[in-house]
C-alpha cells in the first residue's frame, strides 16, 4: 500500500493541466535555424488555459522597438509568452505613452489576469512595446 500511494500521487500530477494551456515554454521560442524569439504575442486568450496562446501571432525578435504596433495589433494582444533571458516592456498607449508593464521570461496565457491600474488588465491593452534579451 505504501508503494501505490506515491504512484497515485505522480499519476494524479501529472493528469493536472498546466496553467501553461497550449503556450509554448519560454525555451521553445526559438525559429527553424535555432535563432532566438523575444517574444511572442497571441491574440486569442479565454477562460480555459487550454484554448490560449491561439490565433494571430506577433513573433517579435530581440532589440524590438516598436513604439506604434503593426496594422491591426494594436490593442489585440490577450496572451504572451517571453523567452528564456529576455523581458518586454509593454505601454498602454501608442508612441509609448500611458501605463507601463515590463514581463520578464515566463507564460502569460491570460494578460486579464495581470493588473494595469486600479481598473483595467493587459489584455487587449498593448499599443507600444520593446523587447530585449541578455
Amino acid at each position: 500500500m505504501s508503494l501505490l500511494c506515491p504512484l497515485l500521487l505522480a499519476l494524479a500530477l501529472v493528469a493536472v493541466p498546466g496553467a501553461h494551456g497550449n503556450c509554448p515554454v519560454p525555451a521553445d521560442l526559438k525559429k527553424s535555424d535555432g535563432t532566438r524569439t523575444c517574444a511572442r504575442l497571441y491574440e486569442k486568450s479565454d477562460p480555459y488555459y487550454d484554448n490560449c496562446c491561439q490565433g494571430p501571432v506577433l513573433s517579435v525578435e530581440p532589440g524590438t522597438d516598436l513604439p506604434y504596433l503593426p496594422s491591426g495589433w494594436s490593442n489585440t494582444a490577450s496572451s504572451l509568452v517571453v523567452g528564456q533571458r529576455c523581458e518586454i516592456t509593454v505601454w498602454s498607449l501608442p508612441g509609448k505613452h500611458g501605463k507601463t508593464r515590463k514581463f520578464t521570461a515566463g507564460t502569460y496565457p491570460r494578460l486579464e489576469e495581470y493588473r494595469k491600474g486600479i481598473f483595467g488588465d493587459w489584455s487587449d491593452s498593448i499599443s507600444a512595446l520593446y523587447c530585449k534579451c541578455y
